[in-house]
């Protein structure tokens, strides 16, 4: 019981650390440590204007040797519903599905085709920053986002599913559905975040920063409670794991 409630205060307690008065003031720093994931939107629509300058903050993300193996394929709630026969998740104004591309430079740099695994995971990592540019941009234009790979069938974890639907060519990997729009509600506490002796690490790896991750465990589930009180995160794991397994053969026959 003591450790339930030491976790519970330390989680609906948890702020970011803005070392330094530089940071206290910085309007940039405030943008990141405060955006949280929204999963309930109100009907307010995001303008054309504002869906542009999302848009063009993922163009401008940075991307391995300029390669930018990224595409963006945009919804309007119509849209959207025209293709999945049902409303964006949460209820949400726009979405936007970012894939890692390795298919759109096959023919400009044939030199490239032998090294898919590589290819996969350059793409990866250049879509996770374009994706991540876009959510602070949406932050930022005081629009809320959340990026889901399964909640709807909307990204890696239904990699099968939305490729017939979008109709993906090979090499085109759907990582996850950015979905934006305006939320009327206070947006939750802050999810439990890995302690900072588990993440960094000076001069070499720290192979036992694995065993300060128990306290975020146990958060994970009380937060969970708190806001799926008729579920349970133990189910919620089996259902990612058995998906994880379905898609990693699908990864492997499209990709290697």
């Amino acid at each position: 019981m003591l450790r339930f409630i030491k976790n519970l205060i330390a989680l609906v307690s948890a702020k970011p650390v803005k070392a330094g008065k530089a940071a206290q003031q910085n309007e940039t720093i405030d943008l990141i440590l405060n955006r949280r994931s929204c999963r309930s939107f109100n009907s307010e629509e995001i303008s054309r204007e504002d869906q542009q300058v999302i848009l063009e903050a993922g163009r401008f993300a940075p991307s391995t040797v300029n390669l930018q193996t990224w595409s963006f394929i945009t919804f309007t709630k119509t849209q959207w519903h025209d293709v999945f026969s049902r409303p964006i998740p949460f209820r949400a104004s726009f979405a936007v599905v970012i894939c890692a591309d390795t298919y759109r430079l096959k023919d400009v740099l044939p030199g490239f085709n032998g090294t898919p695994f590589v290819n996969l995971s350059f793409a990866i990592f250049n879509a996770g920053l374009a994706a991540m540019n876009m959510t602070i941009a949406a932050e930022a234009l005081g629009i809320n986002s959340v990026m889901l790979s399964e909640t709807g069938k909307t990204g890696l974890l239904d990699f099968t599913y939305v490729k017939e639907k979008l109709n993906l060519p090979d090499g085109v990997l759907p990582v996850t559905t950015l979905v934006l729009g305006k939320s009327g509600s206070k947006l939750p506490v802050i999810p439990p975040r890995h302690p900072l002796s588990c993440l960094v690490m000076e001069k070499s790896y720290n192979k036992s920063a694995a065993t300060d991750l128990k306290d975020w465990f146990h958060q994970m589930f009380i937060g969970f409670k708190l806001t799926h009180p008729l579920s349970n995160l133990n189910k919620q794991i089996e259902m990612y794991k058995k998906k994880m397994i379905s898609v990693e053969s699908d990864l492997k026959k499209y990709f290697f």
